[in-house]
């Protein structure tokens, strides 16, 4: 493995790590915060951080009008889209669920490569992505028992689709550092979050910001699951393969078990050791005989 990779894959990681905690900090809030004022303040609290650390580290800034049309869609569909879908299909439904549908990011990723950018399918990609969506099964199991869950499935379906395009688009602005990128689409993303948010701003103000555990959560969901987490994964994917990097983003299940077991009192199986293996299994086969 070349060191271009091994350092991707090192981000790509660590960002899915750190979204792997992003579910127990929600689930803190959501009583608190409706979802959807809850992505717009998460994006609010990032470009805080994230033009603090480009003014710190001086960055050098270009744009061409060109590009405008690729920003615009990375924006709309993995930061707006994707992201309210996610935790409104959470909402409806469970965490549980949530983590199966969302299995289905990395098959997307190998589509939408192959459509987009002309990848290669191969038994490698093919095999890894089995492996890895039956590993997060494993894991959390499936239940669709509920009274919304459909709904909350469908809206999960939605924002594993638009991530995954997301993920593929950012390949099309290859001139563009991960902190541009980043902060360019969460612009896009308030500006198109904000109508919606106006509509009902009682529900921002009924917020008890000096809450310790809102302050908290909010940082957590704001600084580090969107301003560090996205850098990391957007500049992890000029690094790694599309079709490849899907498969981690399913190290968040693990993550989010494992935190869950610790700090929510959830308990663990068998069958989250077995699905672990599985994930893990399958990011070090696509990534050790993929081409």
């Amino acid at each position: 493995m070349n060191s271009n990779k091994l350092l991707g894959s090192i981000l790509l990681s660590i960002a899915a790590c750190i979204w792997g905690g992003t579910f127990v900090a929600v689930k803190v809030v959501v009583g608190q915060i409706h979802p959807l004022q809850l992505v717009w303040l998460r994006y609010a609290v990032a470009i805080i951080f994230l033009i603090g650390f480009s003014l710190v580290t001086h960055e050098k800034w270009h744009f061409e009008i060109k590009d405008l049309k690729w920003f615009a869609l990375i924006g709309l569909t993995g930061y707006t889209i994707s992201i309210v879908a996610q935790e409104t299909g959470t909402w409806f439904s469970s965490a549980q669920t949530g983590a199966v549908v969302t299995s289905s990011t990395p098959t997307f990723m190998v589509i939408f490569a192959w459509l987009i950018l002309k990848e290669k399918l191969n038994r490698v990609k093919i095999l890894s992505v089995i492996m890895a969506t039956l590993g997060v099964i494993m894991i959390v199991g499936v239940h669709l028992t509920g009274k919304h869950v459909m709904t909350g499935v469908l809206f999960l379906i939605l924002a594993a689709l638009t991530w995954s395009l997301m993920s593929v688009l950012i390949r099309k602005v290859p001139n563009y550092s991960a902190l541009q990128i980043t902060i360019i689409s969460t612009v896009i993303a308030m500006i198109c979050l904000t109508p919606f948010v106006l509509t009902d701003m009682s529900a921002l103000t009924r917020v008890n910001y000096l809450d310790p555990k809102v302050m908290v959560c909010l940082f957590y969901v704001g600084a580090l699951s969107t301003a560090a987490a996205f850098v990391m994964w957007n500049k992890g994917l000029t690094m790694v393969s599309p079709s490849i990097s899907g498969l981690f983003f399913l190290l968040q299940p693990i993550v989010g078990t494992i935190l869950g077991w610790l700090l929510l009192g959830e308990g663990l199986t068998w069958g989250f050791a077995i699905g672990s293996v599985l994930i893990l299994g399958s990011v070090w086969v696509s990534i050790r005989f993929a081409e």
